[in-house]
């Protein structure tokens, strides 16, 4: 049996999550008001995995979320409102360590809780399994045992600097200014933004090859997350949210909710959102926008980066490349959350380097500038 913990502050919410895993037949679950109650019945219930609202009294999901990994580390999926506010609260609970999360359905909860439902099982027993990385707030949990840490935020666990470097117009999506040499293409998932925010941010502001990026994400977030990398990096991060021209040193993350596809214009290539096809199953889709890049460049001038996620979203279209001379990289087991996507590209044979996360800017940087990192790419 998985021991599930459910915090909301609704009754009717709490009631309702309870029947869909009651009703799976494999789950032991307690019930939690707030985040006081999360952390008491932590220590009691100790959960292999808990969903976390984000607005609750007494004590919120962030400031438990916060307290709750380093006293009794644990898988946590953030269970949401499609609100800015709550996108952007849930964007920093990734930040503290929560595995994943879901959007709640809009409108009258008791009628629309069976859309989330297929959704929701599958992230909370993918988190059920995950292995929290031992480094995973390791000096807070060193400070909590020696009673440092009292009355801190959970702002002042986890800082979000602001990359302070400048901007020249040549740095901003603008009009063609020559086609670029080749493409990167990163797909990713569950655990997706924080290895988005580690690799983004070890790039350089002058990376020749511009950056595609397809994360699965609501439309709520992909502008918020977009923005919260612009601050973090080098490169300009925009949301593809209308046609763009394909530009040097910028990454473009695809619009929730859609897809993003590649197309040529008789002013170059450029980058455009098109509503979800139901011929693919994730959206924004990793294996929809490979494909339609391969329709106007060649394998040999993409590199294709598969991160970690659930499914197989990618893993098809990435061993294309690799089969037609093209370069890609998934992640090493060791370090995704979920070795679904970058797994599934190992077994069919088309990942030309199994890397850890920490080390997959640098060989980007090896394969998109050979002279500058000092050696020739093969």
């Amino acid at each position: 049996m998985t021991r599930l913990l459910i915090a909301d502050d609704s009754a009717l919410m709490r009631k309702l999550l309870a029947e869909i895993f009651r009703a799976e037949g494999d789950f032991e679950i307690a019930l939690a008001r707030n985040g006081a109650e999360v952390l008491d019945l932590a220590a009691t219930f100790r959960p292999d995995v808990v969903t976390l609202d984000v607005n609750m009294p007494v004590m919120d999901g962030l400031t438990c979320l916060s307290r709750l990994m380093i006293e009794a580390p644990c898988p946590v999926v953030m269970v949401s409102s499609l609100t800015r506010s709550a996108a952007e609260a849930t964007l920093e609970a990734l930040d503290l360590g929560a595995v994943d999360y879901v959007a709640k359905p809009e409108g009258t909860v008791s009628l629309s809780i069976d859309r989330i439902r297929p959704v929701l099982v599958e992230k909370v027993r993918q988190a059920a399994k995950v292995r929290l990385r031992k480094a995973l707030r390791l000096k807070e949990r060193v400070r909590h045992q020696i009673g440092s840490v009292e009355n801190r935020s959970p702002r002042d666990a986890v800082p979000v600097p602001t990359v302070q470097r400048p901007r020249t117009s040549a740095a901003r999506p603008q009009a063609n200014a020559g086609e670029p040499d080749g493409l990167v293409l990163i797909g990713a998932s569950t655990g997706g933004p924080q290895a988005l925010e580690t690799i983004l941010s070890g790039l350089p502001e002058d990376l020749p090859w511009p950056v595609l990026i397809a994360q699965h994400m609501p439309a709520t977030f992909t502008g918020i997350f977009a923005q919260r990398l612009d601050r973090l990096c080098r490169l300009a991060v925009v949301e593809v949210d209308r046609p763009r021209p394909l530009e040097p040193a910028c990454a473009y993350v695809a619009r929730g909710d859609a897809d993003m596809v590649v197309a040529r214009r008789p002013s170059g290539l450029i980058v455009l959102p098109v509503p979800a096809s139901p011929s693919f199953v994730w959206h924004p889709s990793v294996d929809r926008l490979a494909q339609s890049t391969l329709q106007h460049l060649g394998a040999s001038r993409l590199l294709g980066v598969l991160l970690t996620g659930m499914g197989n979203d990618g893993a098809q279209s990435l061993a294309r490349i690799a089969a037609e001379g093209g370069r890609t990289i998934a992640e090493a087991e060791e370090t995704a959350v979920v070795w679904g996507m970058p797994g599934e590209l190992t077994r069919r044979g088309g990942a030309g380097q199994v890397i850890p996360l920490q080390d997959i800017a640098a060989a980007i940087i090896r394969e998109v500038m050979p002279h500058a990192a000092g050696q020739k790419r093969p």
